[in-house]
């Protein structure tokens, strides 16, 4: 007994204990302290400190004054923003932004990226903590997971809380594809399930000989119609009003699926992916991106995580490998499948549609 026991304490062992180190629960302690750092960042983009200081250093009592904060946690929160790189202290007690901050947490910034944290601490941070409910019971834990899309956006605060955290949560990768696919091909494209439209305005600014738009939901109109008009593209981005369970989708030479298909389960990704096979132009492409799980299903977890995510938002939805997905399209009829990394947390899978004379 003893022996087996010995050899299956040898199988499982960790490198430390090899060679001849004691285990230690660092990594266990810093995966469980993870949210106190995810809130405290949530709140200073609540509380716009990053906005605060975009013009300039501030001292601490200034800067106490502009964001709210009561003088009692008041250094610790800002020092605390110092001691997780996000602000900077000089040796006079001035705060300012440090690195990223000054770029992607300022508000009014191209590369803002705080409507993104606001929508993670809002509406995700909420539904986690229904994670083990969800494991025991499989079912959806948010409101989105138990309506429909028309339902939830039914609700105006909740429609733009979802849509800006979409757009923030889009701009990395939509600007990765802008860079990394080649679009000089091509005349026109769609997104499909654009909700604001972040994807096809920062295609379009890079590209400007590209015309196309957006289709989602007849709620979503004017989310759309104004933030493209705001990045002045109304003459060459127009909206798609429809549903596409039940309509067909507008053609185009390109068609993009971003953080689609993770929401529904195989009957849908299935008809959703032959759906668009009949709409893309011949010799046209399909992008499809997602947060992927790696093919080995061990790293980077964010893959694995999305996924618990996507349990706890839908009913049915789940994170897949590009394996999955190159499957899938093929079925479809795309051809020439790749796999390109968008260097966020995103991964696009990329099909080609023979044309005329190749299927002929």
């Amino acid at each position: 007994m003893g022996a087996r026991r010995k050899a299956g304490h040898d199988e499982s062992a960790t490198s430390a204990e090899l060679l001849g180190k004691p285990a230690l629960p660092e990594r266990i302690i810093e995966i469980a302290y993870a949210f106190w750092h995810s809130k405290a960042l949530f709140a200073a983009v609540e509380l716009d400190v990053f906005t605060k200081l975009a013009d300039g250093a501030l001292h601490l009592d200034t800067l106490t004054g502009r964001t709210g904060v009561h003088p009692r946690g008041a250094r610790d929160f800002f020092d605390c923003l110092v001691a997780l790189g996000l602000l900077d202290r000089n040796a006079d007690g001035c705060y300012s932004n440090a690195g990223e901050s000054g770029r992607y947490l300022v508000r009014g910034s191209a590369d803002y990226l705080g409507d993104l944290l606001i929508h993670l601490d809002k509406r995700h941070y909420q539904n986690w903590s229904l994670l083990a409910r969800a494991l025991v019971t499989g079912e959806p834990q948010s409101a989105l997971g138990t309506d429909s899309y028309a339902g939830f956006y039914a609700d105006p605060s909740k429609q733009e809380l979802f849509l800006n955290g979409m757009s923030a949560g889009s701009l990395l990768a939509a600007r990765a594809l802008a860079r990394k696919f080649p679009w000089n091909r091509y005349r026109t494209f769609l997104d499909i399930g654009t909700a604001e439209g972040c994807l096809p305005v920062e295609i379009a600014r890079v590209h400007p000989h590209l015309v196309g738009g957006g289709f989602d939901l007849p709620a979503v109109e004017p989310a759309f119609t104004g933030y493209v008009r705001g990045h002045e593209l109304s003459d060459r981005l127009q909206f798609h009003a429809g549903d596409f369970f039940s309509d067909p989708l507008p053609s185009a030479d390109v068609l993009v699926m971003g953080r689609i298909l993770h929401n529904w389960d195989h009957s849908i990704r299935t008809m959703l992916l032959e759906k668009a096979c009949r709409a893309i132009s011949p010799g046209g492409a399909l992008i499809v991106y997602d947060p992927l799980i790696d093919d080995e299903r061990r790293a980077p977890p964010h893959g694995l995580l999305s996924s618990l995510n996507m349990l706890l938002e839908t009913a049915a939805g789940r994170e897949y490998t590009a394996s999955e997905c190159k499957s899938w399209m093929t079925s479809a009829g795309f051809r020439d499948i790749g796999v390109e990394q968008l260097g966020d947390m995103h991964t696009a899978v990329i099909g080609f549609k023979p044309d005329a004379a190749a299927s002929s």
